[in-house]
């Protein structure tokens, strides 16, 4: 379980990173701006999701590894 979190997390971590990289120097990268129902929130939506790889990386931080 643990490494499926952290798995999630770098996930999260890296689609956030891509879509703040995408907002501010206009790169095409990253799955956060193609989605429709995010169109004008994509900053905020990336903020959340590397909000969220910090969770994700403290709760498995805080499982048992056995």
């Amino acid at each position: 379980m643990k490494q499926l979190l952290e798995f999630l997390g770098f996930i999260a971590f890296v689609q956030g990173a891509m879509g703040l990289v995408h907002e501010f120097t206009d790169w095409h990268i990253g799955l956060v701006q193609r989605v429709g129902f995010l169109d004008g929130s994509e900053i905020y939506a990336s903020v959340a999701l590397v909000v969220l790889a910090f969770a994700l990386f403290a709760v498995a931080e805080s499982r048992k590894t056995g």
